[in-house]
């Protein structure tokens, strides 16, 4: 599953505030394996719902930005397209866009929709769809439709086949994942990690290893 995630796919999420919206994203997040979302909260905090995450948060680095620009830097420097979900007459079908690219899609508040200021920092505005009379769907729906699209362009092109982590951020989360106790206490007196083996198992008796990293 760690050697699934995808280091140039993922979602920036301006000021969704409810809790199970927020929540939904990061599981669909981490459904599509994606590595690290994220968001916009100028106030500060993160609105996590523990019901519809379903423990998905421990699986994906969320990032969290107080400002737009800061966010729009962070990805832009990594050569992220910034595609806007926005219903507008210059939007594209979302199954037109080319997700093989570093992708990050941005969804806004739930009412209101992006902020004027992430349109224009677009490269792209994509849209779902609809042939009924409401205009929109709720943002996690839409996200799901729009990520779950992203997943299958890039299972075709091959970008699922093989770990495209760094093999150091590899090791370091395929061992956190696995021995979460340990790498706290490791992380809490700054001892390196034991050694894992080709299968993930620790090399080393357990317990002692248990004992060093406890001091």
């Amino acid at each position: 599953m760690l050697a699934r995630r995808q280091p140039d796919l993922t979602v920036l999420m301006e000021n969704v505030h409810k809790p199970h919206n927020f929540s939904a994203v990061v599981r669909t997040a981490d459904a599509v394996g994606i590595w690290e979302a994220h968001a916009i909260v100028p106030a500060g905090g993160v609105p996590l719902h523990h019901l519809a995450s379903g423990g998905s948060r421990k699986w994906v680095n969320l990032r969290v930005h107080h400002d737009l620009e800061s966010a729009r830097q962070a990805l832009s420097e990594r050569k992220f397209q910034l595609l806007a979900a926005h219903p507008a007459e210059r939007a594209v079908d979302f199954r037109q866009v080319d997700f093989t690219r570093p992708t990050a899609v941005m969804f806004g508040q739930e009412k209101e929709g992006l902020t004027e200021g992430a349109l224009a920092a677009a490269d792209q505005l994509i849209v779902v769809p609809m042939e009924g009379m409401v205009a929109s769907l709720n943002v996690s729906v839409a996200a799901a439709l729009i990520l779950f699209e992203a997943q299958r362009q890039r299972r075709a092109a091959g970008l699922y086949e093989s770990s495209r982590l760094e093999p150091e951020e590899l090791e370091r989360t395929l061992f956190e994942w696995c021995y979460p106790e340990i790498a706290e206490v490791c992380q809490r007196r700054g001892v390196t990690y034991p050694e894992l083996d080709e299968n993930g198992e620790l090399l080393g008796d357990l317990e002692a290893i248990k004992r060093d990293a406890a001091g």
